[in-house]
């Protein structure tokens, strides 16, 4: 594959996108102007596809996260385009040069869903995708047929139970980590989680992200592998902080936050998570045209627990029949459940 970008990632696995299916776009406007989006858009089946499915990506991963779900649905008898971008400091996209979150990487997909002009689009999202894709269509809010969740949330997170201020573990929440590991080494966290992330005793999950972090401080995580790709990824100091930036955050997922950047100054989502609080129910919703929704969700995760689930099911009332509820499975639930997800979407799209 020939890269266009700054990325680190200089050696992706072969199966990172479907041959020939790779694009590069070059963003017009916003911080990010001028700096390339990979992203791959193919079409299974002959003929013009009946359906449009775009699968947007969080923190600390990419569209590589999502090759499960693709794998299977290449193989199933439906005529369906299938999208999957990489946001700027991920994956095989330029590096950030400033501490993006959610607000950024919304400004820069809808630039990307309107150049490709975009309807009736199953939307597909995981973790801060979650806000960056939701928030990115809510501005076309009538390009979305269908909505996929995938253990993430738009609304304030829930006190009860596991939050990221207790999760994984009491003494060492997931919004504290980004303080302890040196920017050069969190590409070795991104390592472990994505890939490992499920029911697992404290001391597993410490010495797992210990051992996968030295790995990566040594240059030894095999090339090719999942974990290479999460990792790798942040190789750069510039994509390490973006991405700790999303998880400081966590800790106020969905009820707003500010902070200082060195670069373009204080930035503020607290306008952004009530445009889609408000928005997702005007349009999506009863009051709107109550498009068809689906949840899966990893329950040993904050964004699995049934508080979350309920929140999805009050503003989106379609999801109250389709949702699906794994124990055994983490946040990581495209890594896990890949095959019950494209399921899921393949009878969320017979529906139509």
């Amino acid at each position: 594959m020939l890269i266009s970008t700054n990325t680190p990632l200089k050696n992706p696995p072969k199966d990172y996108s479907p041959t020939g299916c790779e694009h590069w776009y070059v963003l017009k406007d916003g911080y990010d102007a001028g700096k390339t989006m990979f992203y791959y858009d193919f079409t299974i089946g002959d003929g013009e596809p009946a359906a449009t499915l775009l699968m947007v990506h969080g923190n600390p991963e990419s569209s590589y996260t999502y090759r499960h779900i693709r794998d299977y649905l290449t193989g199933a008898d439906i005529n369906l385009r299938i999208i999957a971008m990489d946001h700027i400091g991920f994956g095989l996209s330029d590096q950030a040069d400033f501490e993006m979150i959610d607000m950024h990487h919304a400004a820069n997909l809808i630039q990307l869903v309107r150049e490709l002009q975009l309807e009736d689009v199953t939307l597909l999202v995981h973790d801060w995708g979650g806000p960056i894709g939701i928030g990115a269509l809510l501005q076309d809010h009538w390009r979305v047929k269908n909505l996929v969740v995938l253990n993430t949330t738009v609304f304030p997170m829930p006190e009860e139970g596991l939050t990221y201020k207790n999760f994984p573990i009491t003494w060492l929440p997931w919004c504290r980590v980004p303080k302890l590991v040196p920017n050069r080494l969190w590409g070795g966290v991104a390592g472990y989680v994505v890939s490992h992330a499920k029911p697992q005793s404290n001391f597993k999950f410490v010495a797992g992200v210990l051992t996968k972090t030295a790995q990566f401080g040594l240059g030894a995580i095999p090339k090719g592998s999942p974990d290479y790709v999460w990792s790798e990824s942040l190789r750069s100091v510039a994509n390490a902080k973006s991405s700790k930036r999303n998880v400081q955050n966590a800790e106020v997922w969905g009820h707003g936050y500010s902070y200082q950047d060195k670069k373009h100054g204080r930035q503020d989502n607290h306008d952004f998570c009530q445009f889609i609080q408000t928005e997702i129910v005007k349009h999506w919703g009863v009051d709107g045209r109550n498009i068809s929704a689906c949840g899966v969700f990893g329950q040993w995760d904050a964004c699995g627990k049934d508080e979350v689930i309920m929140q999805w099911q009050q503003a989106l009332p379609s999801m109250k029949e389709r949702t699906l509820k794994f124990p055994e499975s983490g946040h990581f639930v495209e890594e896990s459940n890949g095959d019950d997800i494209a399921e899921a979407v393949l009878s969320l799209l017979a529906e139509a």
